[in-house]
């Protein structure tokens, strides 16, 4: 009855929520003119035996459990809703230490359990530079979540990917530490995880699924790659799928702000928030009507960088810089960051960046002029370079500002005696066009990209998409389905509908054979139950609803009806 309720309530909520999807066929078919793929059953439920005998039950080689622990009621909220009694486990598995700097290593996870399980299996992958055991709920995508994978009856796994926090970047002298991080701790954790799932239980899960964003959602096309006969449905948003050469980008692009910079302490000096404004403004004025409504959101974004030209389209300054103008240098140097980061030989080594609405908000200018000094720095010295930089010396501002870029491009696809894999190898998805195993078993994909994304670069995203539909005589869409988000910074914010549930439709899509179509995504205004986003413009309605269309089709206003409303729009 609890099960039956709690999907009662996420559907109930997901309307006014405005995640809602619409979805398209059934039973296996598909609207992609392809032929189907075979279907996948549906998971079906069970409850849980018990909770704090499980330290004692649960038994997998190299793990050690140390608590399991009965978590009431509403000690865990979403979207101020009581998440129901789940059991929590917490252990480690394969304890070590290094025979290289002599640190203590070993892969610590959470596990939570419904008491009424839902027959789902959730591995949460997470961010940055993980470390951190972050509560294993499961997200469904988007900022201010609305609901959560645990709250929905799934069991969720989360990991700290065999180092702690504590470590900062400097876990990645240990050579296999970097390999746990990079995918082998998820080799290790899954067998474990549905080991567990069957003793609580006793059976395991009819369905897996995988999801994540940023790091997390490199995690997650890594595991498409490596580990698809292990996984039924994977939620991938705004990858770094390239991290090592993002992260370098975003390397090259400090070092050319601070050259702008009039302050040398200061990088965001380089493209203040007055200049940010005035090219975002810019952008707006050529791009924001190509989908057929000036409503502050560049739907069309690959027409908008055939309309808008950063030369031509911002004023240049004859005089001081005072906020109404850049510099002929400003113009060169941000132009060619958006238009990709280069070696000393010009060769591009990392994507484009589209110009969109959303360069204004912190989310943008943190990654850009604090994280490329402060993360991106550690991150390429000391986990992916090989070997790596001296830890007992290693600076991270100073890294990013004089460092060599062609010197951090070699050594990141570098090996040597002791690291023996590079950050290229271990990093990035095997292969990544080749998801035959995912498409053949009748595993499913879905992906979402925030177009204001600062770090990682959707378009980097779009044309890895466009190389698997290539990869599948041209139409990708029977088993993955990619959706752009316009204005979204990195993983949420930003001037944009952030908040959306791609997960109910991608199990849909995997159990029932109910192909996703739009997904409609809401605004987080003033009052919403998942967050206001700060971000936000004055003039939209607090609770504003866009589709997110399936790639590559794009939002486009019918012409008649409420702006404010996903309704009046069509993707097409």
């Amino acid at each position: 009855m609890a099960l039956r309720n709690s999907l009662k309530i996420a559907a109930t909520t997901a309307f006014a929520a405005g995640t809602l999807v619409l979805l398209s066929g059934c039973g296996g078919g598909d609207d992609s003119g392809q032929p189907s793929l075979p279907q996948l059953p549906a998971a079906t439920g069970a409850a849980l035996r018990s909770c704090s005998d499980l330290v004692t039950k649960l038994a997998f080689a190299n793990t050690q459990i140390a608590s399991a622990e009965t978590v009431a009621a509403g000690t865990l909220t979403v979207a101020g809703q009581p998440i129901a009694e789940h059991c929590l486990v917490k252990g480690s598995m394969a304890q070590r230490t290094s025979a290289v700097d002599g640190k203590s290593y070993a892969i610590g996870f959470e596990i939570r359990l419904p008491d009424h399980w839902n027959g789902r299996f959730f591995y949460q992958a997470n961010g940055g530079i993980d470390g951190s055991i972050t509560t294993a709920t499961g997200g469904v995508g988007g900022g201010g979540a609305l609901n959560n994978a645990l709250n929905m009856g799934f069991a969720v796994l989360s990991s700290d990917a065999g180092h702690t926090g504590s470590m900062g970047p400097f876990f990645g002298i240990d050579p296999q530490a970097r390999l746990d991080y990079g995918y082998q701790a998820v080799a290790k954790l899954t067998p474990m995880a549905k080991s567990a799932i069957q003793t609580a239980y006793g059976k395991g899960p009819d369905r897996s699924y995988f999801g994540g964003c940023s790091n997390g959602g490199r995690h997650t096309m890594v595991a498409a790659a490596r580990y698809a006969d292990q996984y039924d449905g994977f939620l991938v948003g705004d990858p770094g799928f390239r991290l090592p050469l993002a992260a370098i980008a975003n390397i090259a692009g400090a070092q050319k702000y601070a050259a702008l910079a009039t302050d040398p302490k200061d990088l965001s000096t380089g493209f203040t928030a007055t200049e940010r404004v005035l090219v975002s403004n810019a952008v707006l004025s050529k791009c924001d009507a190509l989908d057929g409504a000036a409503d502050g959101l560049i739907q069309d974004t690959a027409a908008c960088q055939v309309a808008f030209n950063l030369a031509r389209d911002v004023p240049t300054c004859t005089g001081a810089r005072d906020g109404s103008c850049l510099t002929v240098e400003q113009k060169a140097s941000i132009g060619q960051l958006f238009s990709g980061a280069t070696t000393s030989t010009g060769t591009k080594f990392y994507s484009s960046f589209p110009f969109d609405a959303g360069l204004v908000p912190n989310g943008w200018a943190g990654w850009k002029f604090n994280n490329s000094l402060n993360l991106d720095s550690g991150a390429v010295g000391l986990i992916w370079q090989a070997p790596p930089e001296d830890p007992t010396t290693f600076n991270g501002p100073n890294f990013t500002l004089m460092g060599n870029i062609d010197t951090m491009l070699a050594k990141v696809n570098a090996t040597n005696a002791v690291y023996t894999e590079s950050a290229m190898s271990f990093m990035a998805p095997p292969h990544p066009t080749d998801l035959s195993v995912l498409k053949n078993r009748g595993a499913k994909m879905m992906i979402y990209h925030g177009t204001s994304d600062p770090i990682f670069s959707s378009n980097d995203t779009a044309a890895w998409y466009d190389a698997l539909r290539g990869a599948n005589d041209g139409d990708a869409s029977n088993f993955a389905r990619y959706y752009q988000v316009p204005g979204m910074n990195h993983c949420s914010g930003g001037p944009a509908t952030d908040q959306f549930d791609m997960l109910t439709p991608l199990v849909a899509w995997v159990e029932k054979g109910q192909v996703p179509s739009d997904v409609i995504a809401r605004a987080r205004g003033a009052g919403n139950l998942g967050g206001a986003n700060a971000d936000l413009p004055v003039s939209w309605s607090a609770s504003r609803t866009r589709p997110l269309c399936v790639y590559p089709k794009v939002a486009r206003y019918n012409g008649t009806g409420d702006i404010e409303s996903a309704a009046s729009f069509s993707c097409r």
